[in-house]
């Protein structure tokens, strides 16, 4: 009796205490060179309205005339209601501009910073970069 008075709530704790690492881990953004700024042009292929973050694919020349599959990651679906997004905020077929960090490793793709033409309705540009950078600061925080 003595034993599971303890050891249910002590399993609780270790259990709690391993689902915490892997959520910790999830707001990298190593990945990204988010001390720079890029323009990209192209076509809407996919708005992803997903949590834990959005995400737009779109197709973009690069500088030989090809096009290129581009993916860019964007803030919580609560960051982007906020602002004003919503699902059709960006529709296939949408020609955007938009501002990202790009990707260290050169592949194509970001972390998106701001929408500066294009899309449909009242929403803010930003698409939660300003909480995203919050976001960031407290990451490189716990982690140092």
């Amino acid at each position: 009796m003595t034993f599971s008075k303890y050891f249910v709530p002590g399993a609780a704790i270790a259990i709690a205490a391993a689902i915490a690492v892997p959520a910790s881990a999830h707001h990298s953004y190593a990945m990204f060179a988010t001390d720079k700024h890029i323009s990209v042009e192209g076509t809407v292929k996919q708005f992803m309205w997903t949590n834990p973050h959005s995400w737009i694919r779109m197709e973009v020349m690069d500088k030989t005339g090809k096009q290129q599959d581009w993916n860019v990651e964007m803030g919580s679906l609560t960051i982007l209601v906020n602002l004003g997004w919503t699902p059709k905020t960006l529709l296939p077929g949408d020609k955007i501009k938009m501002t990202l960090h790009p990707m260290k490793s050169g592949l194509p793709g970001g972390d998106f910073v701001s929408l500066d033409s294009g899309g449909h309705g009242n929403y803010k540009n930003d698409g939660g970069s300003q909480n995203r950078q919050k976001e960031r600061a407290a990451h490189r925080a716990a982690n140092s």
